[in-house]
């Protein structure tokens, strides 16, 4: 797991025998569990790395793109995680999905929003949160 100098969160996630369907390709649902493994381990090193506790976050919105299939032979699956917008109480990351030998097989964005657990309503996000974000903004995001 690591962020190189393109402000990209990546990191590994192996394939499991479970994860494919009788067709022999890496069922969709999966994939999107991928890019959830990705973003989590992305919001939990990223508050790390400012001395921060991850704060919750839910997902308001999701969408994802599947481009070529991934079989048990394409792990382990690189996921490289970047930041597309951030706003005051919410935020838009990009996954992209890359198999063993970099073909793009999915792509996903996901709005994320701050919650308050005990309020159960979204919540501003704090500094730490916000430095974090702006680390890994991409720079061909939108206006």
């Amino acid at each position: 797991m690591s962020k190189d100098s393109s402000q990209v969160y990546s990191c590994d996630i192996q394939v499991r025998w479970g994860d494919s369907d009788r067709l022999g390709h890496v069922n969709n649902a999966r994939v999107v569990e991928y890019m959830q493994e990705a973003r989590s381990l992305f919001l939990i090193e990223g508050a790390a790395s400012v001395g921060a506790a991850p704060r919750a976050v839910v997902v308001r919105k999701m969408d994802a793109e599947f481009l070529r299939p991934i079989t048990d032979a394409s792990g382990p699956v690189r996921v490289d995680v970047s930041v597309v917008r951030v706003g005051t109480s919410s935020f838009t990351l990009r996954h992209v999905v890359k198999d063993v030998a970099g073909n793009v097989c999915a792509t996903g964005d996901a709005v994320m929003v701050g919650f308050d657990v005990r309020a159960e309503s979204s919540r501003a996000l704090t500094t730490a949160e916000r430095d974090v974000l702006t680390r890994y903004l991409s720079a061909t995001a939108p206006a």
